[in-house]
């Protein structure tokens, strides 16, 4: 419900049982109560204050490169195990700035609110934006908000932009992996997209899937920081490990091989899969890396990754070799080989 102006006095938003109007995103007091109630209430800082349409920033030290990311998230359910869209909003862009090798600094956020959402619900989500923000450290400095007619959207959607810093010299893409060098992978695969599936479906399990959406800027950081070769870094998000190492491999020239035994993935979520007909190297993740590094700094790596919250699980599950044709092999659990190719389309649409 939007402020009620009587005699000079603005009704409070009704948070618990109000819902987002077209006047919220009308440029009106409406909207401005909304953003000053409610996004700067829990996302401001100095730079948000600033009240302009950017944010003025200081500016990198001699010796710095700037990377930008941006990402749209439009995941459905908005609440699950272990996350929500506002979270997610956050992990995902800090994710996609810190696998550059750049440290990320600010966040700006854009929202496309449908008419009619809960205001509880809008708030739940921003604070959850708040709290993954000030866990990492990287604050929203700018943002944006519309408004849709109801039936014009799906309740809400997020864009979130990060900015970074990468110092002179480190290169990291997708372009540097090299025939020989190892295949790292910090930890379990296919948690969040089955922990959103299985919501979908009402399934439940004996013991619970939950998403592992987190930022891994502080453990990749802590990867940096040994000295190792690390050629590529990336999250495997949509399309999960199948479709980011087909990415990279396209990008480099190269083929792998991957061993399906030493690849970590959960019993209860390859249990999950096997239910809903889905392959687990092909569901995203939005609280993993994947590591190319060479072979020789693979087991330091390793020790370090382990040695973090984040990386607990960490192995390596395969290599990089010399193949014209860029293909993904893998090994299976049998001692056959298959060809982990990519999807013609995405069998886990809005997970992200």
């Amino acid at each position: 419900m939007s402020g009620e102006v009587k005699r000079g006095y603005v009704r409070p938003l009704d948070l618990k049982n109000g819902r987002v109007d077209l006047t919220h995103g009308s440029g009106g007091r409406a909207m401005v109560q909304l953003i000053s109630e409610l996004f700067a209430k829990h996302l401001g800082n100095e730079y948000l204050g600033q009240g302009n349409d950017g944010a003025v920033l200081p500016a990198p030290t001699f010796g710095q490169r700037l990377v930008m990311a941006t990402d749209s998230h439009v995941v459905s359910p908005l609440f699950f195990a272990g996350g929500d869209i506002g979270c997610l909003s956050v992990h995902g862009t800090v994710n996609d700035v810190a696998v550059m090798g750049a440290t990320p600094l600010y966040l700006a956020a854009g929202f496309i609110l449908e008419e009619g959402f809960p205001l509880a619900d809008l708030a739940r989500i921003v604070e959850s934006m708040a709290k993954a923000a000030k866990d990492a450290g990287v604050p929203i400095v700018t943002g944006d908000t519309k408004v849709v007619e109801r039936g014009k959207g799906d309740g809400i959607f997020i864009t979130t932009t990060g900015v970074g810093v990468l110092p002179e010299g480190r290169d990291i893409g997708g372009a540097r992996a090299r025939a020989g060098d190892a295949i790292l992978v910090s930890g379990s695969m296919g948690d969040h997209g089955v922990a959103i599936m299985s919501q979908r479906e009402n399934l439940t399990f004996e013991a619970p899937i939950e998403s592992d959406t987190a930022a891994l800027h502080g453990l990749i950081a802590e990867m940096l920081a040994t000295g190792a070769d690390i050629r590529v870094l990336r999250d495997p998000t949509r399309g999960g490990l199948a479709a980011t190492l087909n990415e990279i491999a396209g990008q480099s020239g190269v083929g792998m091989v991957l061993k399906e035994k030493d690849i970590p993935i959960k019993p209860v979520v390859n249990a999950a899969c096997e239910f809903l007909g889905l392959d687990p190297l092909y569901v995203a993740n939005e609280g993993k890396l994947i590591c190319i590094c060479a072979a020789e700094d693979a087991e330091r790596l390793l020790a370090v990754m382990r040695a973090h919250p984040l990386g607990r699980d960490a192995a390596r599950i395969g290599e990089v070799i010399a193949d014209d044709h860029h293909f993904i092999q893998l090994v299976t659990a049998f001692g056959g080989k298959r060809i982990v190719d990519w999807l013609a389309g995405d069998q886990l649409p809005r997970i992200c």
